[in-house]
């Protein structure tokens, strides 16, 4: 088994903080997850994270006008330029500050970032290549307080800085003679949003009390003069130029007034303020939050502290609809290219909208969950993954577009456990609200709701391999109860454990059922045999978590003294055990007494996983890593780092000493109690946020662990969310058997030839997947039979394993499940005799089939419909139908269109025509 594996995509959480953007394509939301960006495609319903990560939570996002690049800024200041079409860092940068917004230029050939009170202008990096990608042109001095947003005239001459103190500042992006700077007033509070009119230098601001001004300058553009020097000074700037022409550009710093003089007024640039309207109506106080503007449809979007948006039709200020989408406060809003999307961000409950504002209808509406996810659960084809969090949801989504597509929220308290049945339509779940409960996929509805005779918290969950039996185990009464799916009836409550059920297994191919406990014993309870109690294995300490190998002939249990132990179920014995305290390597919180190597005793391995084939066992716990062992060689064969988010707890091994003070550590003061952003309402007499309350910074662990069936992928709940992690094919040069004579050369010359067996075997050998997929299209249909019947067993196992990758990407469907069909057809007895080792690559090649089967069945279905509907039609066209009431004579009359389109050109060339 290899072990290849990287970060492929992030699930289950969709927005944190930060802002939104679109493409230049409109298509497209950048919505940016923790220390993470990612892409949901709106067109093609599909998301993707990149695979790149921040030091700390994302704080903004700069998109280039061209849609190439994007700059990411961090909580720290620390920079990402990051080229969107090959997903790669291209330069690293620290801005020395924490950054509010980063934004382009329209031309894209300049962008301003804003830093404490400050503007800086930088030149934006080219296409070419530099040695610093990041070069100082401008900084802009004027605002009091914090700078908060920025805007750019079209035609990239001025911008405008929003700040907290109550001031708007436009500055000129070169050295025009009648518009250096220049403040505007007018609101109470801060601002959080200004924009310019197209091709106009007027001006929209808005604050946070909701007032929006609106500016008009006297100035069009095009008037802006360039400032012309004279004299010395400008000997002195032809000097100049000749240097920077030759050293590079020098930064300018420019410093406005906000009260010039009257002389510095006199040929200037004037504002006038029109009008002054506001969103607040009397007795209803409402913060805005967000804004966003589009200014070639002139339409306004503002966002509020209560989760209300309004749109409205400027410089008129006509309200077109207001909507509440949550109860928590918008953080971020963003509209599309043409106008017709308005995406909106939710960082209290994790929600991303996209919005269709003219057919008042959702685009996109996905949300996290509000808690950690405790727990998940592959389905057995692999197609779909499901979660359960602390907020009492389960959650079902699609392993292929990465988004969630049910939501469950019966269960009033947080969810334990989450597992499918073996035919992969229905989810069971336990929770602490003392419930378990069977899901079904078809009608996605709550069928089956198992409780127990006392009230008790369940905390783990198991369904036998038929899907006939379920059971739980309970958290405080110590036994396990047994249920029947098909009924609902309890069968039987298990009793013997004298601590808290921690885990429960079901073999996979016997019945028996494996129950580990805090008592220090795993039980194995036999279904066929009462029930009765048939061995108790007896542990060192604790039992945390148990797992039976995917063959059911090896039981690995994980145990509070930081150790896996593998057993023997049939004979009761130990086979081997793993020390794992050394590579869980738990970081030391901030406001931890003891060092991270002395509080690691008590910390041990929570989550446990076989892989597909049964060789290496997964393990997690309460640390950032992931630990992949050999069963065998009790080895570790690798360790995953799932993240590198310093915004977390328990990242670090040691404490940063700058915090450390004679009176304590700095983490102790809750320093963000007193930000305008902790509540929507504050206690009486406070004006800035609410002082009590408490901000904290969740703590990094890994809940749960789980080996896709396919065993190309792994699934872990963090507190950063799903992260899914996959093998990555493409850089991985992995040759079979291979000696001098196998040269792609020779594999082409045996195809000319029309030597294809010997061309297959030869590119199994050297695996080159392009080698591969062109020796198996050369192959000509009539013949595909006689070389499967020809491939030597050895061969057989590939085979089935690059027919499942291929299906994910060729569009020739037929060709490969007829080679699928006769490889199956000539060696399938054969492989029973290896059905354990083959069962990956088999669950891999149905969950290809099955995926292509949902699609091309339900583009049939569709054609069926419109063929019988235009038939209909057809039928009916210059026929008046008489106002007679339904009776049989409708029912003939679609009897006879389902008899024309079947008998068209008799029934083998319609069902030829439908495929």
């Amino acid at each position: 088994m290899k072990f290849a594996y990287r970060f492929s995509n992030l699930l289950g959480t969709v927005y944190r903080c930060g802002n939104l953007n679109f493409t230049c394509d409109g298509n497209s939301v950048i919505s940016p997850v923790g220390n993470r960006v990612t892409l949901f495609d709106l067109k093609n319903n599909k998301s993707n994270t990149l695979p790149l990560a921040t030091r700390y939570n994302i704080r903004c996002v700069g998109l280039s006008p061209d849609g190439r690049l994007a700059i990411i800024v961090d909580e720290g200041g620390d920079a990402l330029l990051v080229s969107l079409v090959c997903r790669s860092v291209l330069h690293h940068f620290h801005f020395k500050g924490a950054v509010h917004s980063v934004c382009f230029s329209p031309d894209g050939r300049k962008f301003v970032v804003t830093k404490g009170n400050i503007a800086q202008m930088y030149h934006a990096p080219g296409r070419k290549r530099e040695f610093n990608a990041f070069v100082l042109d401008k900084t802009y001095f004027g605002p009091y307080d914090e700078t908060t947003c920025i805007d750019w005239t079209d035609d990239s001459r001025c911008f405008a800085v929003g700040s907290k103190d109550m001031s708007t500042w436009v500055f000129g992006a070169e050295r025009w003679d009648n518009l250096i700077y220049y403040a505007l007033g007018g609101h109470k509070d801060a601002i959080v949003a200004c924009f310019f009119e197209s091709s106009s230098l007027d001006l929209y601001t808005l604050s946070q009390d909701g007032a929006l001004c609106v500016w008009q300058c006297d100035t069009c553009p095009e008037g802006l003069r360039l400032k012309a020097p004279t004299g010395w000074k400008a000997d002195l700037l032809q000097r100049e130029e000749d240097e920077d022409e030759a050293e590079g550009a020098r930064e300018t710093t420019i410093r406005g007034k906000a009260t010039p003089t009257a002389g510095e007024q006199q040929g200037k640039v004037k504002y006038s303020r029109l009008a002054k309207y506001f969103f607040n109506k009397e007795g209803d106080f409402n913060n805005l939050t967000a804004a966003a503007y589009h200014r070639k449809t002139h339409l306004l979007v503002t966002g509020f502290a209560s989760g209300i948006f309004h749109l409205h039709e400027l410089p008129e200020f006509n309200l077109i609809h207001s909507l509440s989408v949550s109860d928590q406060r918008i953080e971020s809003i963003a509209i599309n290219s043409s106008g017709d999307w308005i995406a909106l961000g939710c960082s209290g409950l994790g929600q991303l909208l996209v919005w269709e504002w003219q057919s008042e209808s959702y685009v996109l509406r996905q949300q996290g969950h509000f808690n950690s996810m405790v727990a998940l659960a592959y389905s057995p084809d692999g197609q779909y993954i499901a979660t359960g969090g602390d907020d009492g949801k389960v959650k079902v989504w699609n392993n292929l577009s990465g988004f969630c597509f049910v939501t469950f929220s019966e269960h009033s308290s947080g969810v334990t456990g989450v597992t499918f049945t073996a035919t992969g339509y229905v989810i069971v779940t336990s929770s602490m609200d003392g419930t378990v409960r069977a899901f079904d996929l078809h009608r996605y509805r709550n069928f089956r709701t198992f409780t127990s005779p006392r009230p008790t918290q369940f905390s783990c969950v198991a369904v036998d391999s038929s899907g006939e039996i379920v059971s739980a185990g309970a958290q405080d009464s110590f036994e396990i109860f047994i249920w029947s799916m098909q009924t609902g009836r309890l069968l039987e409550v298990l009793s013997g454990h004298e601590g808290p059920i921690s885990g429960l297994c079901f073999n996979p191919v016997k019945s028996v059922l494996a129950s580990a406990s805090w008592d220090r014993t795993v039980r194995l309870w036999d279904m066929l045999d009462s029930w009765r109690t048939t061995e108790t294995l007896a542990l060192t300490s604790d039992a945390l978590a148990v797992t039976f190998r995917p063959d059911g002939a090896e039981l690995a249990v994980a145990t509070l003294n930081s150790q896996i132990t593998f057993w023997d179920p049939e004979n009761a014995v130990q086979t081997g055990s793993i020390e794992g305290r050394h590579d869980l390597k738990t970081g030391r919180k901030e406001l931890d007494k003891v060092t991270a190597k002395h509080s690691a005793k008590g910390k041990a391995f929570t989550t446990l996983c076989y892989s597909a084939d049964g060789q290496s066992v997964l393990a997690g716990g309460m640390s950032k890593f992931v630990c992949i062992y050999h069963v065998r060689e009790q080895i570790l064969r690798k360790k995953f780092e799932i993240s590198c988010n310093l915004s977390l707890d328990a990242m670090e091994e040691f404490l940063n000493r700058r915090k450390m003070t004679e009176f304590g550590n700095l983490a102790l003061i809750d320093q963000d109690a007193g930000e305008e952003n902790g509540v929507t309402i504050p206690l009486p007499g406070v004006k800035k946020g609410d002082m009590s309350s408490r901000h904290f910074k969740p703590e990094i662990r890994v809940t749960s662990l789980r080996f896709s069936p396919t065993g190309r992928c792994w699934a872990a709940t963090t507190t950063e969310g799903l992260l899914m992690y996959s093998l990555d094919a493409e850089l991985l040069f992995d040759p079979f058997e291979l000696d001098t004579s196998v040269t792609p050369g020779r594999i082409r010359a045996a195809l000319r030839q029309r030597d294809f067996t010997r061309a297959l075997l030869m590119a199994f050998r050297l695996n080159e997947k392009k080698l591969l997929q062109e020796a198996l299209e050369s192959v000509p249909a009539d013949e595909i039979e006689i070389i499967s019947s020809s491939l030597p067993d050895l061969y057989v196992d590939k085979m089935l394993e690059f027919l499942a990758s291929s299906f994910e990407a060729s569009r020739h469907l037929e060709f490969y499940l007829l080679w699928t069909q006769k490889v199956l057809m000539a060696h399938g007895q054969k492989l029973k005799a290896r059905a354990g080792k083959l069962l990956p690559a088999v669950q891999f090649l149905q969950k290809s089939v099955q995926r292509h089967l949902d699609a091309v069945s339900k583009l049939c279905e569709w054609n069926r419909y419109n063929m019988q509907y235009a038939l209909a039609m057809s039928r009916q066209r210059g026929m008046k139908r008489p106002s007679e009431p339904p009776g049989s004579e409708e029912e003939e009359e679609e009897e006879d269109s389902l008899h024309l389109l079947r008998a068209g050109h008799g029934d083998g060339d319609a069902e030829g025509l439908l495929v």
